[in-house]
């Protein structure tokens, strides 16, 4: 189902779609597989993030790693990349395409970026061709984009068709690994740096899969942090921050791992934006990450193989910011009224995991408070937040934040009103979605 379809058939009000899993001794057992696929550039890219500039080498590989789940009734797929940003309507391009070739709701496919800000331009433009058009005065390399559609393809299809039987547990970590980066001067101003009083969110949220007879498949985690250890004058590609932490990770379990980042809009490493020279602090984020997630691991010990998934989607509406001239590119995330009042239709996604278990995703970069609060008021026991996930429309700050002004207050397309919108309507689903048992 295209974009354009879906949002006609969700009209005025939030549409909600469950994937239902069998029920009765004879369903099948819970079946998972992992595939990582190398998207690294082998001629030079403009890198996105800051200002565009051409790489010069190559300091760490990238890659699309791929998780596919499947309980018998639902077939579900997960998209880590090593990438900085994507267009929403690129993305439900993409995977709705995917999707509809293998027989899937397109909700059943989240494509999610590390938001590393030294990878190549993927793409079209999407928000970025309205907020900061400086950004885009070069030609794309299409080839590249090809390249990573490809390897995305592939690498689905070839986890699919590994899937063997699993088993999941879920656990929880901690990390100082990073800081609220709005920093407050004197005169009030609010600038990128880092402000250690201000909210944080450091919780580690870690799914394990296991095959079978014990061993790792695969780690998960999800940690809220921009991919910023190397700044704006960096020429080298890199998976930045996350992509260093779960190469780690992988060599010390044997396993892959997963790393979708959360609500990581106010939120820096704590090493952020440091010149060139200075990227051996890259490493150090293998023990300030790295070794936490590391211990999450050992500490979760209880998995099973009775696994049940339910995948939905709600559209939150709330006021586009006056005056900014929307993309035809992404017409189908706007409905404009007689009147001519402009309104955002924002899809967020979740994924429910037995009883016990919900992880939502968005395509904006949600601040931390917003998905903390999420999930203290969430009924299940776990409740996982994704962000950049199936593009992203920039940055939602709480209305505090957005109405304090600075770097992502100005670099978004909602109002002040809409933190308020979004929480409203995925409280609402979180509760309707833990009512309806299995």
């Amino acid at each position: 189902m295209s974009a354009r379809s879906f949002f006609k058939l969700a009209g005025m009000v939030a549409c909600v779609i469950f994937a239902l899993p069998m029920r009765g001794s004879d369903a099948p057992a819970f079946r998972a597989a992992v595939v990582k696929m190398d998207i690294t550039p082998d001629t030079p890219q403009m890198l996105r993030g800051y200002s565009p500039r051409m790489s010069t080498k190559v300091h760490d590989r990238i890659y699309h790693r791929i998780v596919a789940l499947d309980d018998g009734a639902t077939s579900f797929v997960l998209i880590s990349s090593d990438l900085c940003s994507l267009s929403p309507a690129y993305c439900d391009r993409v995977t709705g395409n995917l999707a509809k070739d293998l027989g899937l709701p397109p909700e059943n496919i989240w494509w999610s970026i590390t938001h590393t800000h030294s990878s190549p331009y993927v793409g079209t433009p999407g928000l970025g061709s309205m907020i900061m058009t400086n950004r885009f005065q070069f030609r794309m390399d299409e080839t590249y984009t090809a390249l990573v559609e490809k390897t995305l393809v592939d690498g689905v299809r070839q986890a699919r068709q590994k899937l063997e039987p699993a088993k999941l547990g879920v656990g929880r970590g901690y990390a100082e690994a990073n800081i609220n980066r709005r920093a407050r001067d004197a005169d009030g101003q609010v600038r990128l740096g880092m402000n250690p009083s201000a909210p944080v969110d450091r919780r580690i949220g870690l799914l394990r899969l296991d095959k079978a007879g014990g061993a790792p498949l695969v780690l998960i985690a999800n940690y809220a942090m921009h991919a910023t250890v190397l700044g704006a004058s960096n020429t080298v590609v890199s998976a930045d921050a996350p992509g260093v932490v779960a190469e780690y990770v992988e060599e010390k379990t044997g396993a892959p791992m997963l790393y979708l980042n959360g609500a990581a809009g106010n939120l820096a490493p704590i090493y952020s934006t440091r010149l060139p020279t200075e990227v051996r602090l890259l490493s150090q984020f293998k023990v300030l990450l790295g070794d936490p997630i590391l211990d999450a691991n050992r500490r979760l010990r209880a998995t099973t193989a009775e696994v049940k998934l339910r995948a939905s989607r709600i559209i939150i509406e709330t006021p586009k910011r006056p005056g900014l001239k929307w993309s035809d590119e992404l017409k189908d995330y706007l409905r404009v009224a007689k009147d001519g009042a402009e309104t955002l239709l924002v899809p967020l996604r979740f994924l429910r995991i037995n009883n016990d278990t919900v992880i939502w995703s968005a395509p904006m970069e949600l601040f931390c408070e917003i998905a903390s609060d999420i999930r203290d008021r969430s009924p299940f026991l776990n409740t996982l937040y994704v962000g950049y996930t199936n593009g992203t429309f920039g940055y939602l700050p709480t209305e505090q934040e957005f109405l304090a002004g600075g770097y992502e207050s100005a670099t978004n397309p909602f109002t002040a009103s809409a933190a308020g919108h979004l929480s409203a309507a995925v409280n609402r689903h979180l509760r309707e979605v833990h009512t309806a048992r299995n």
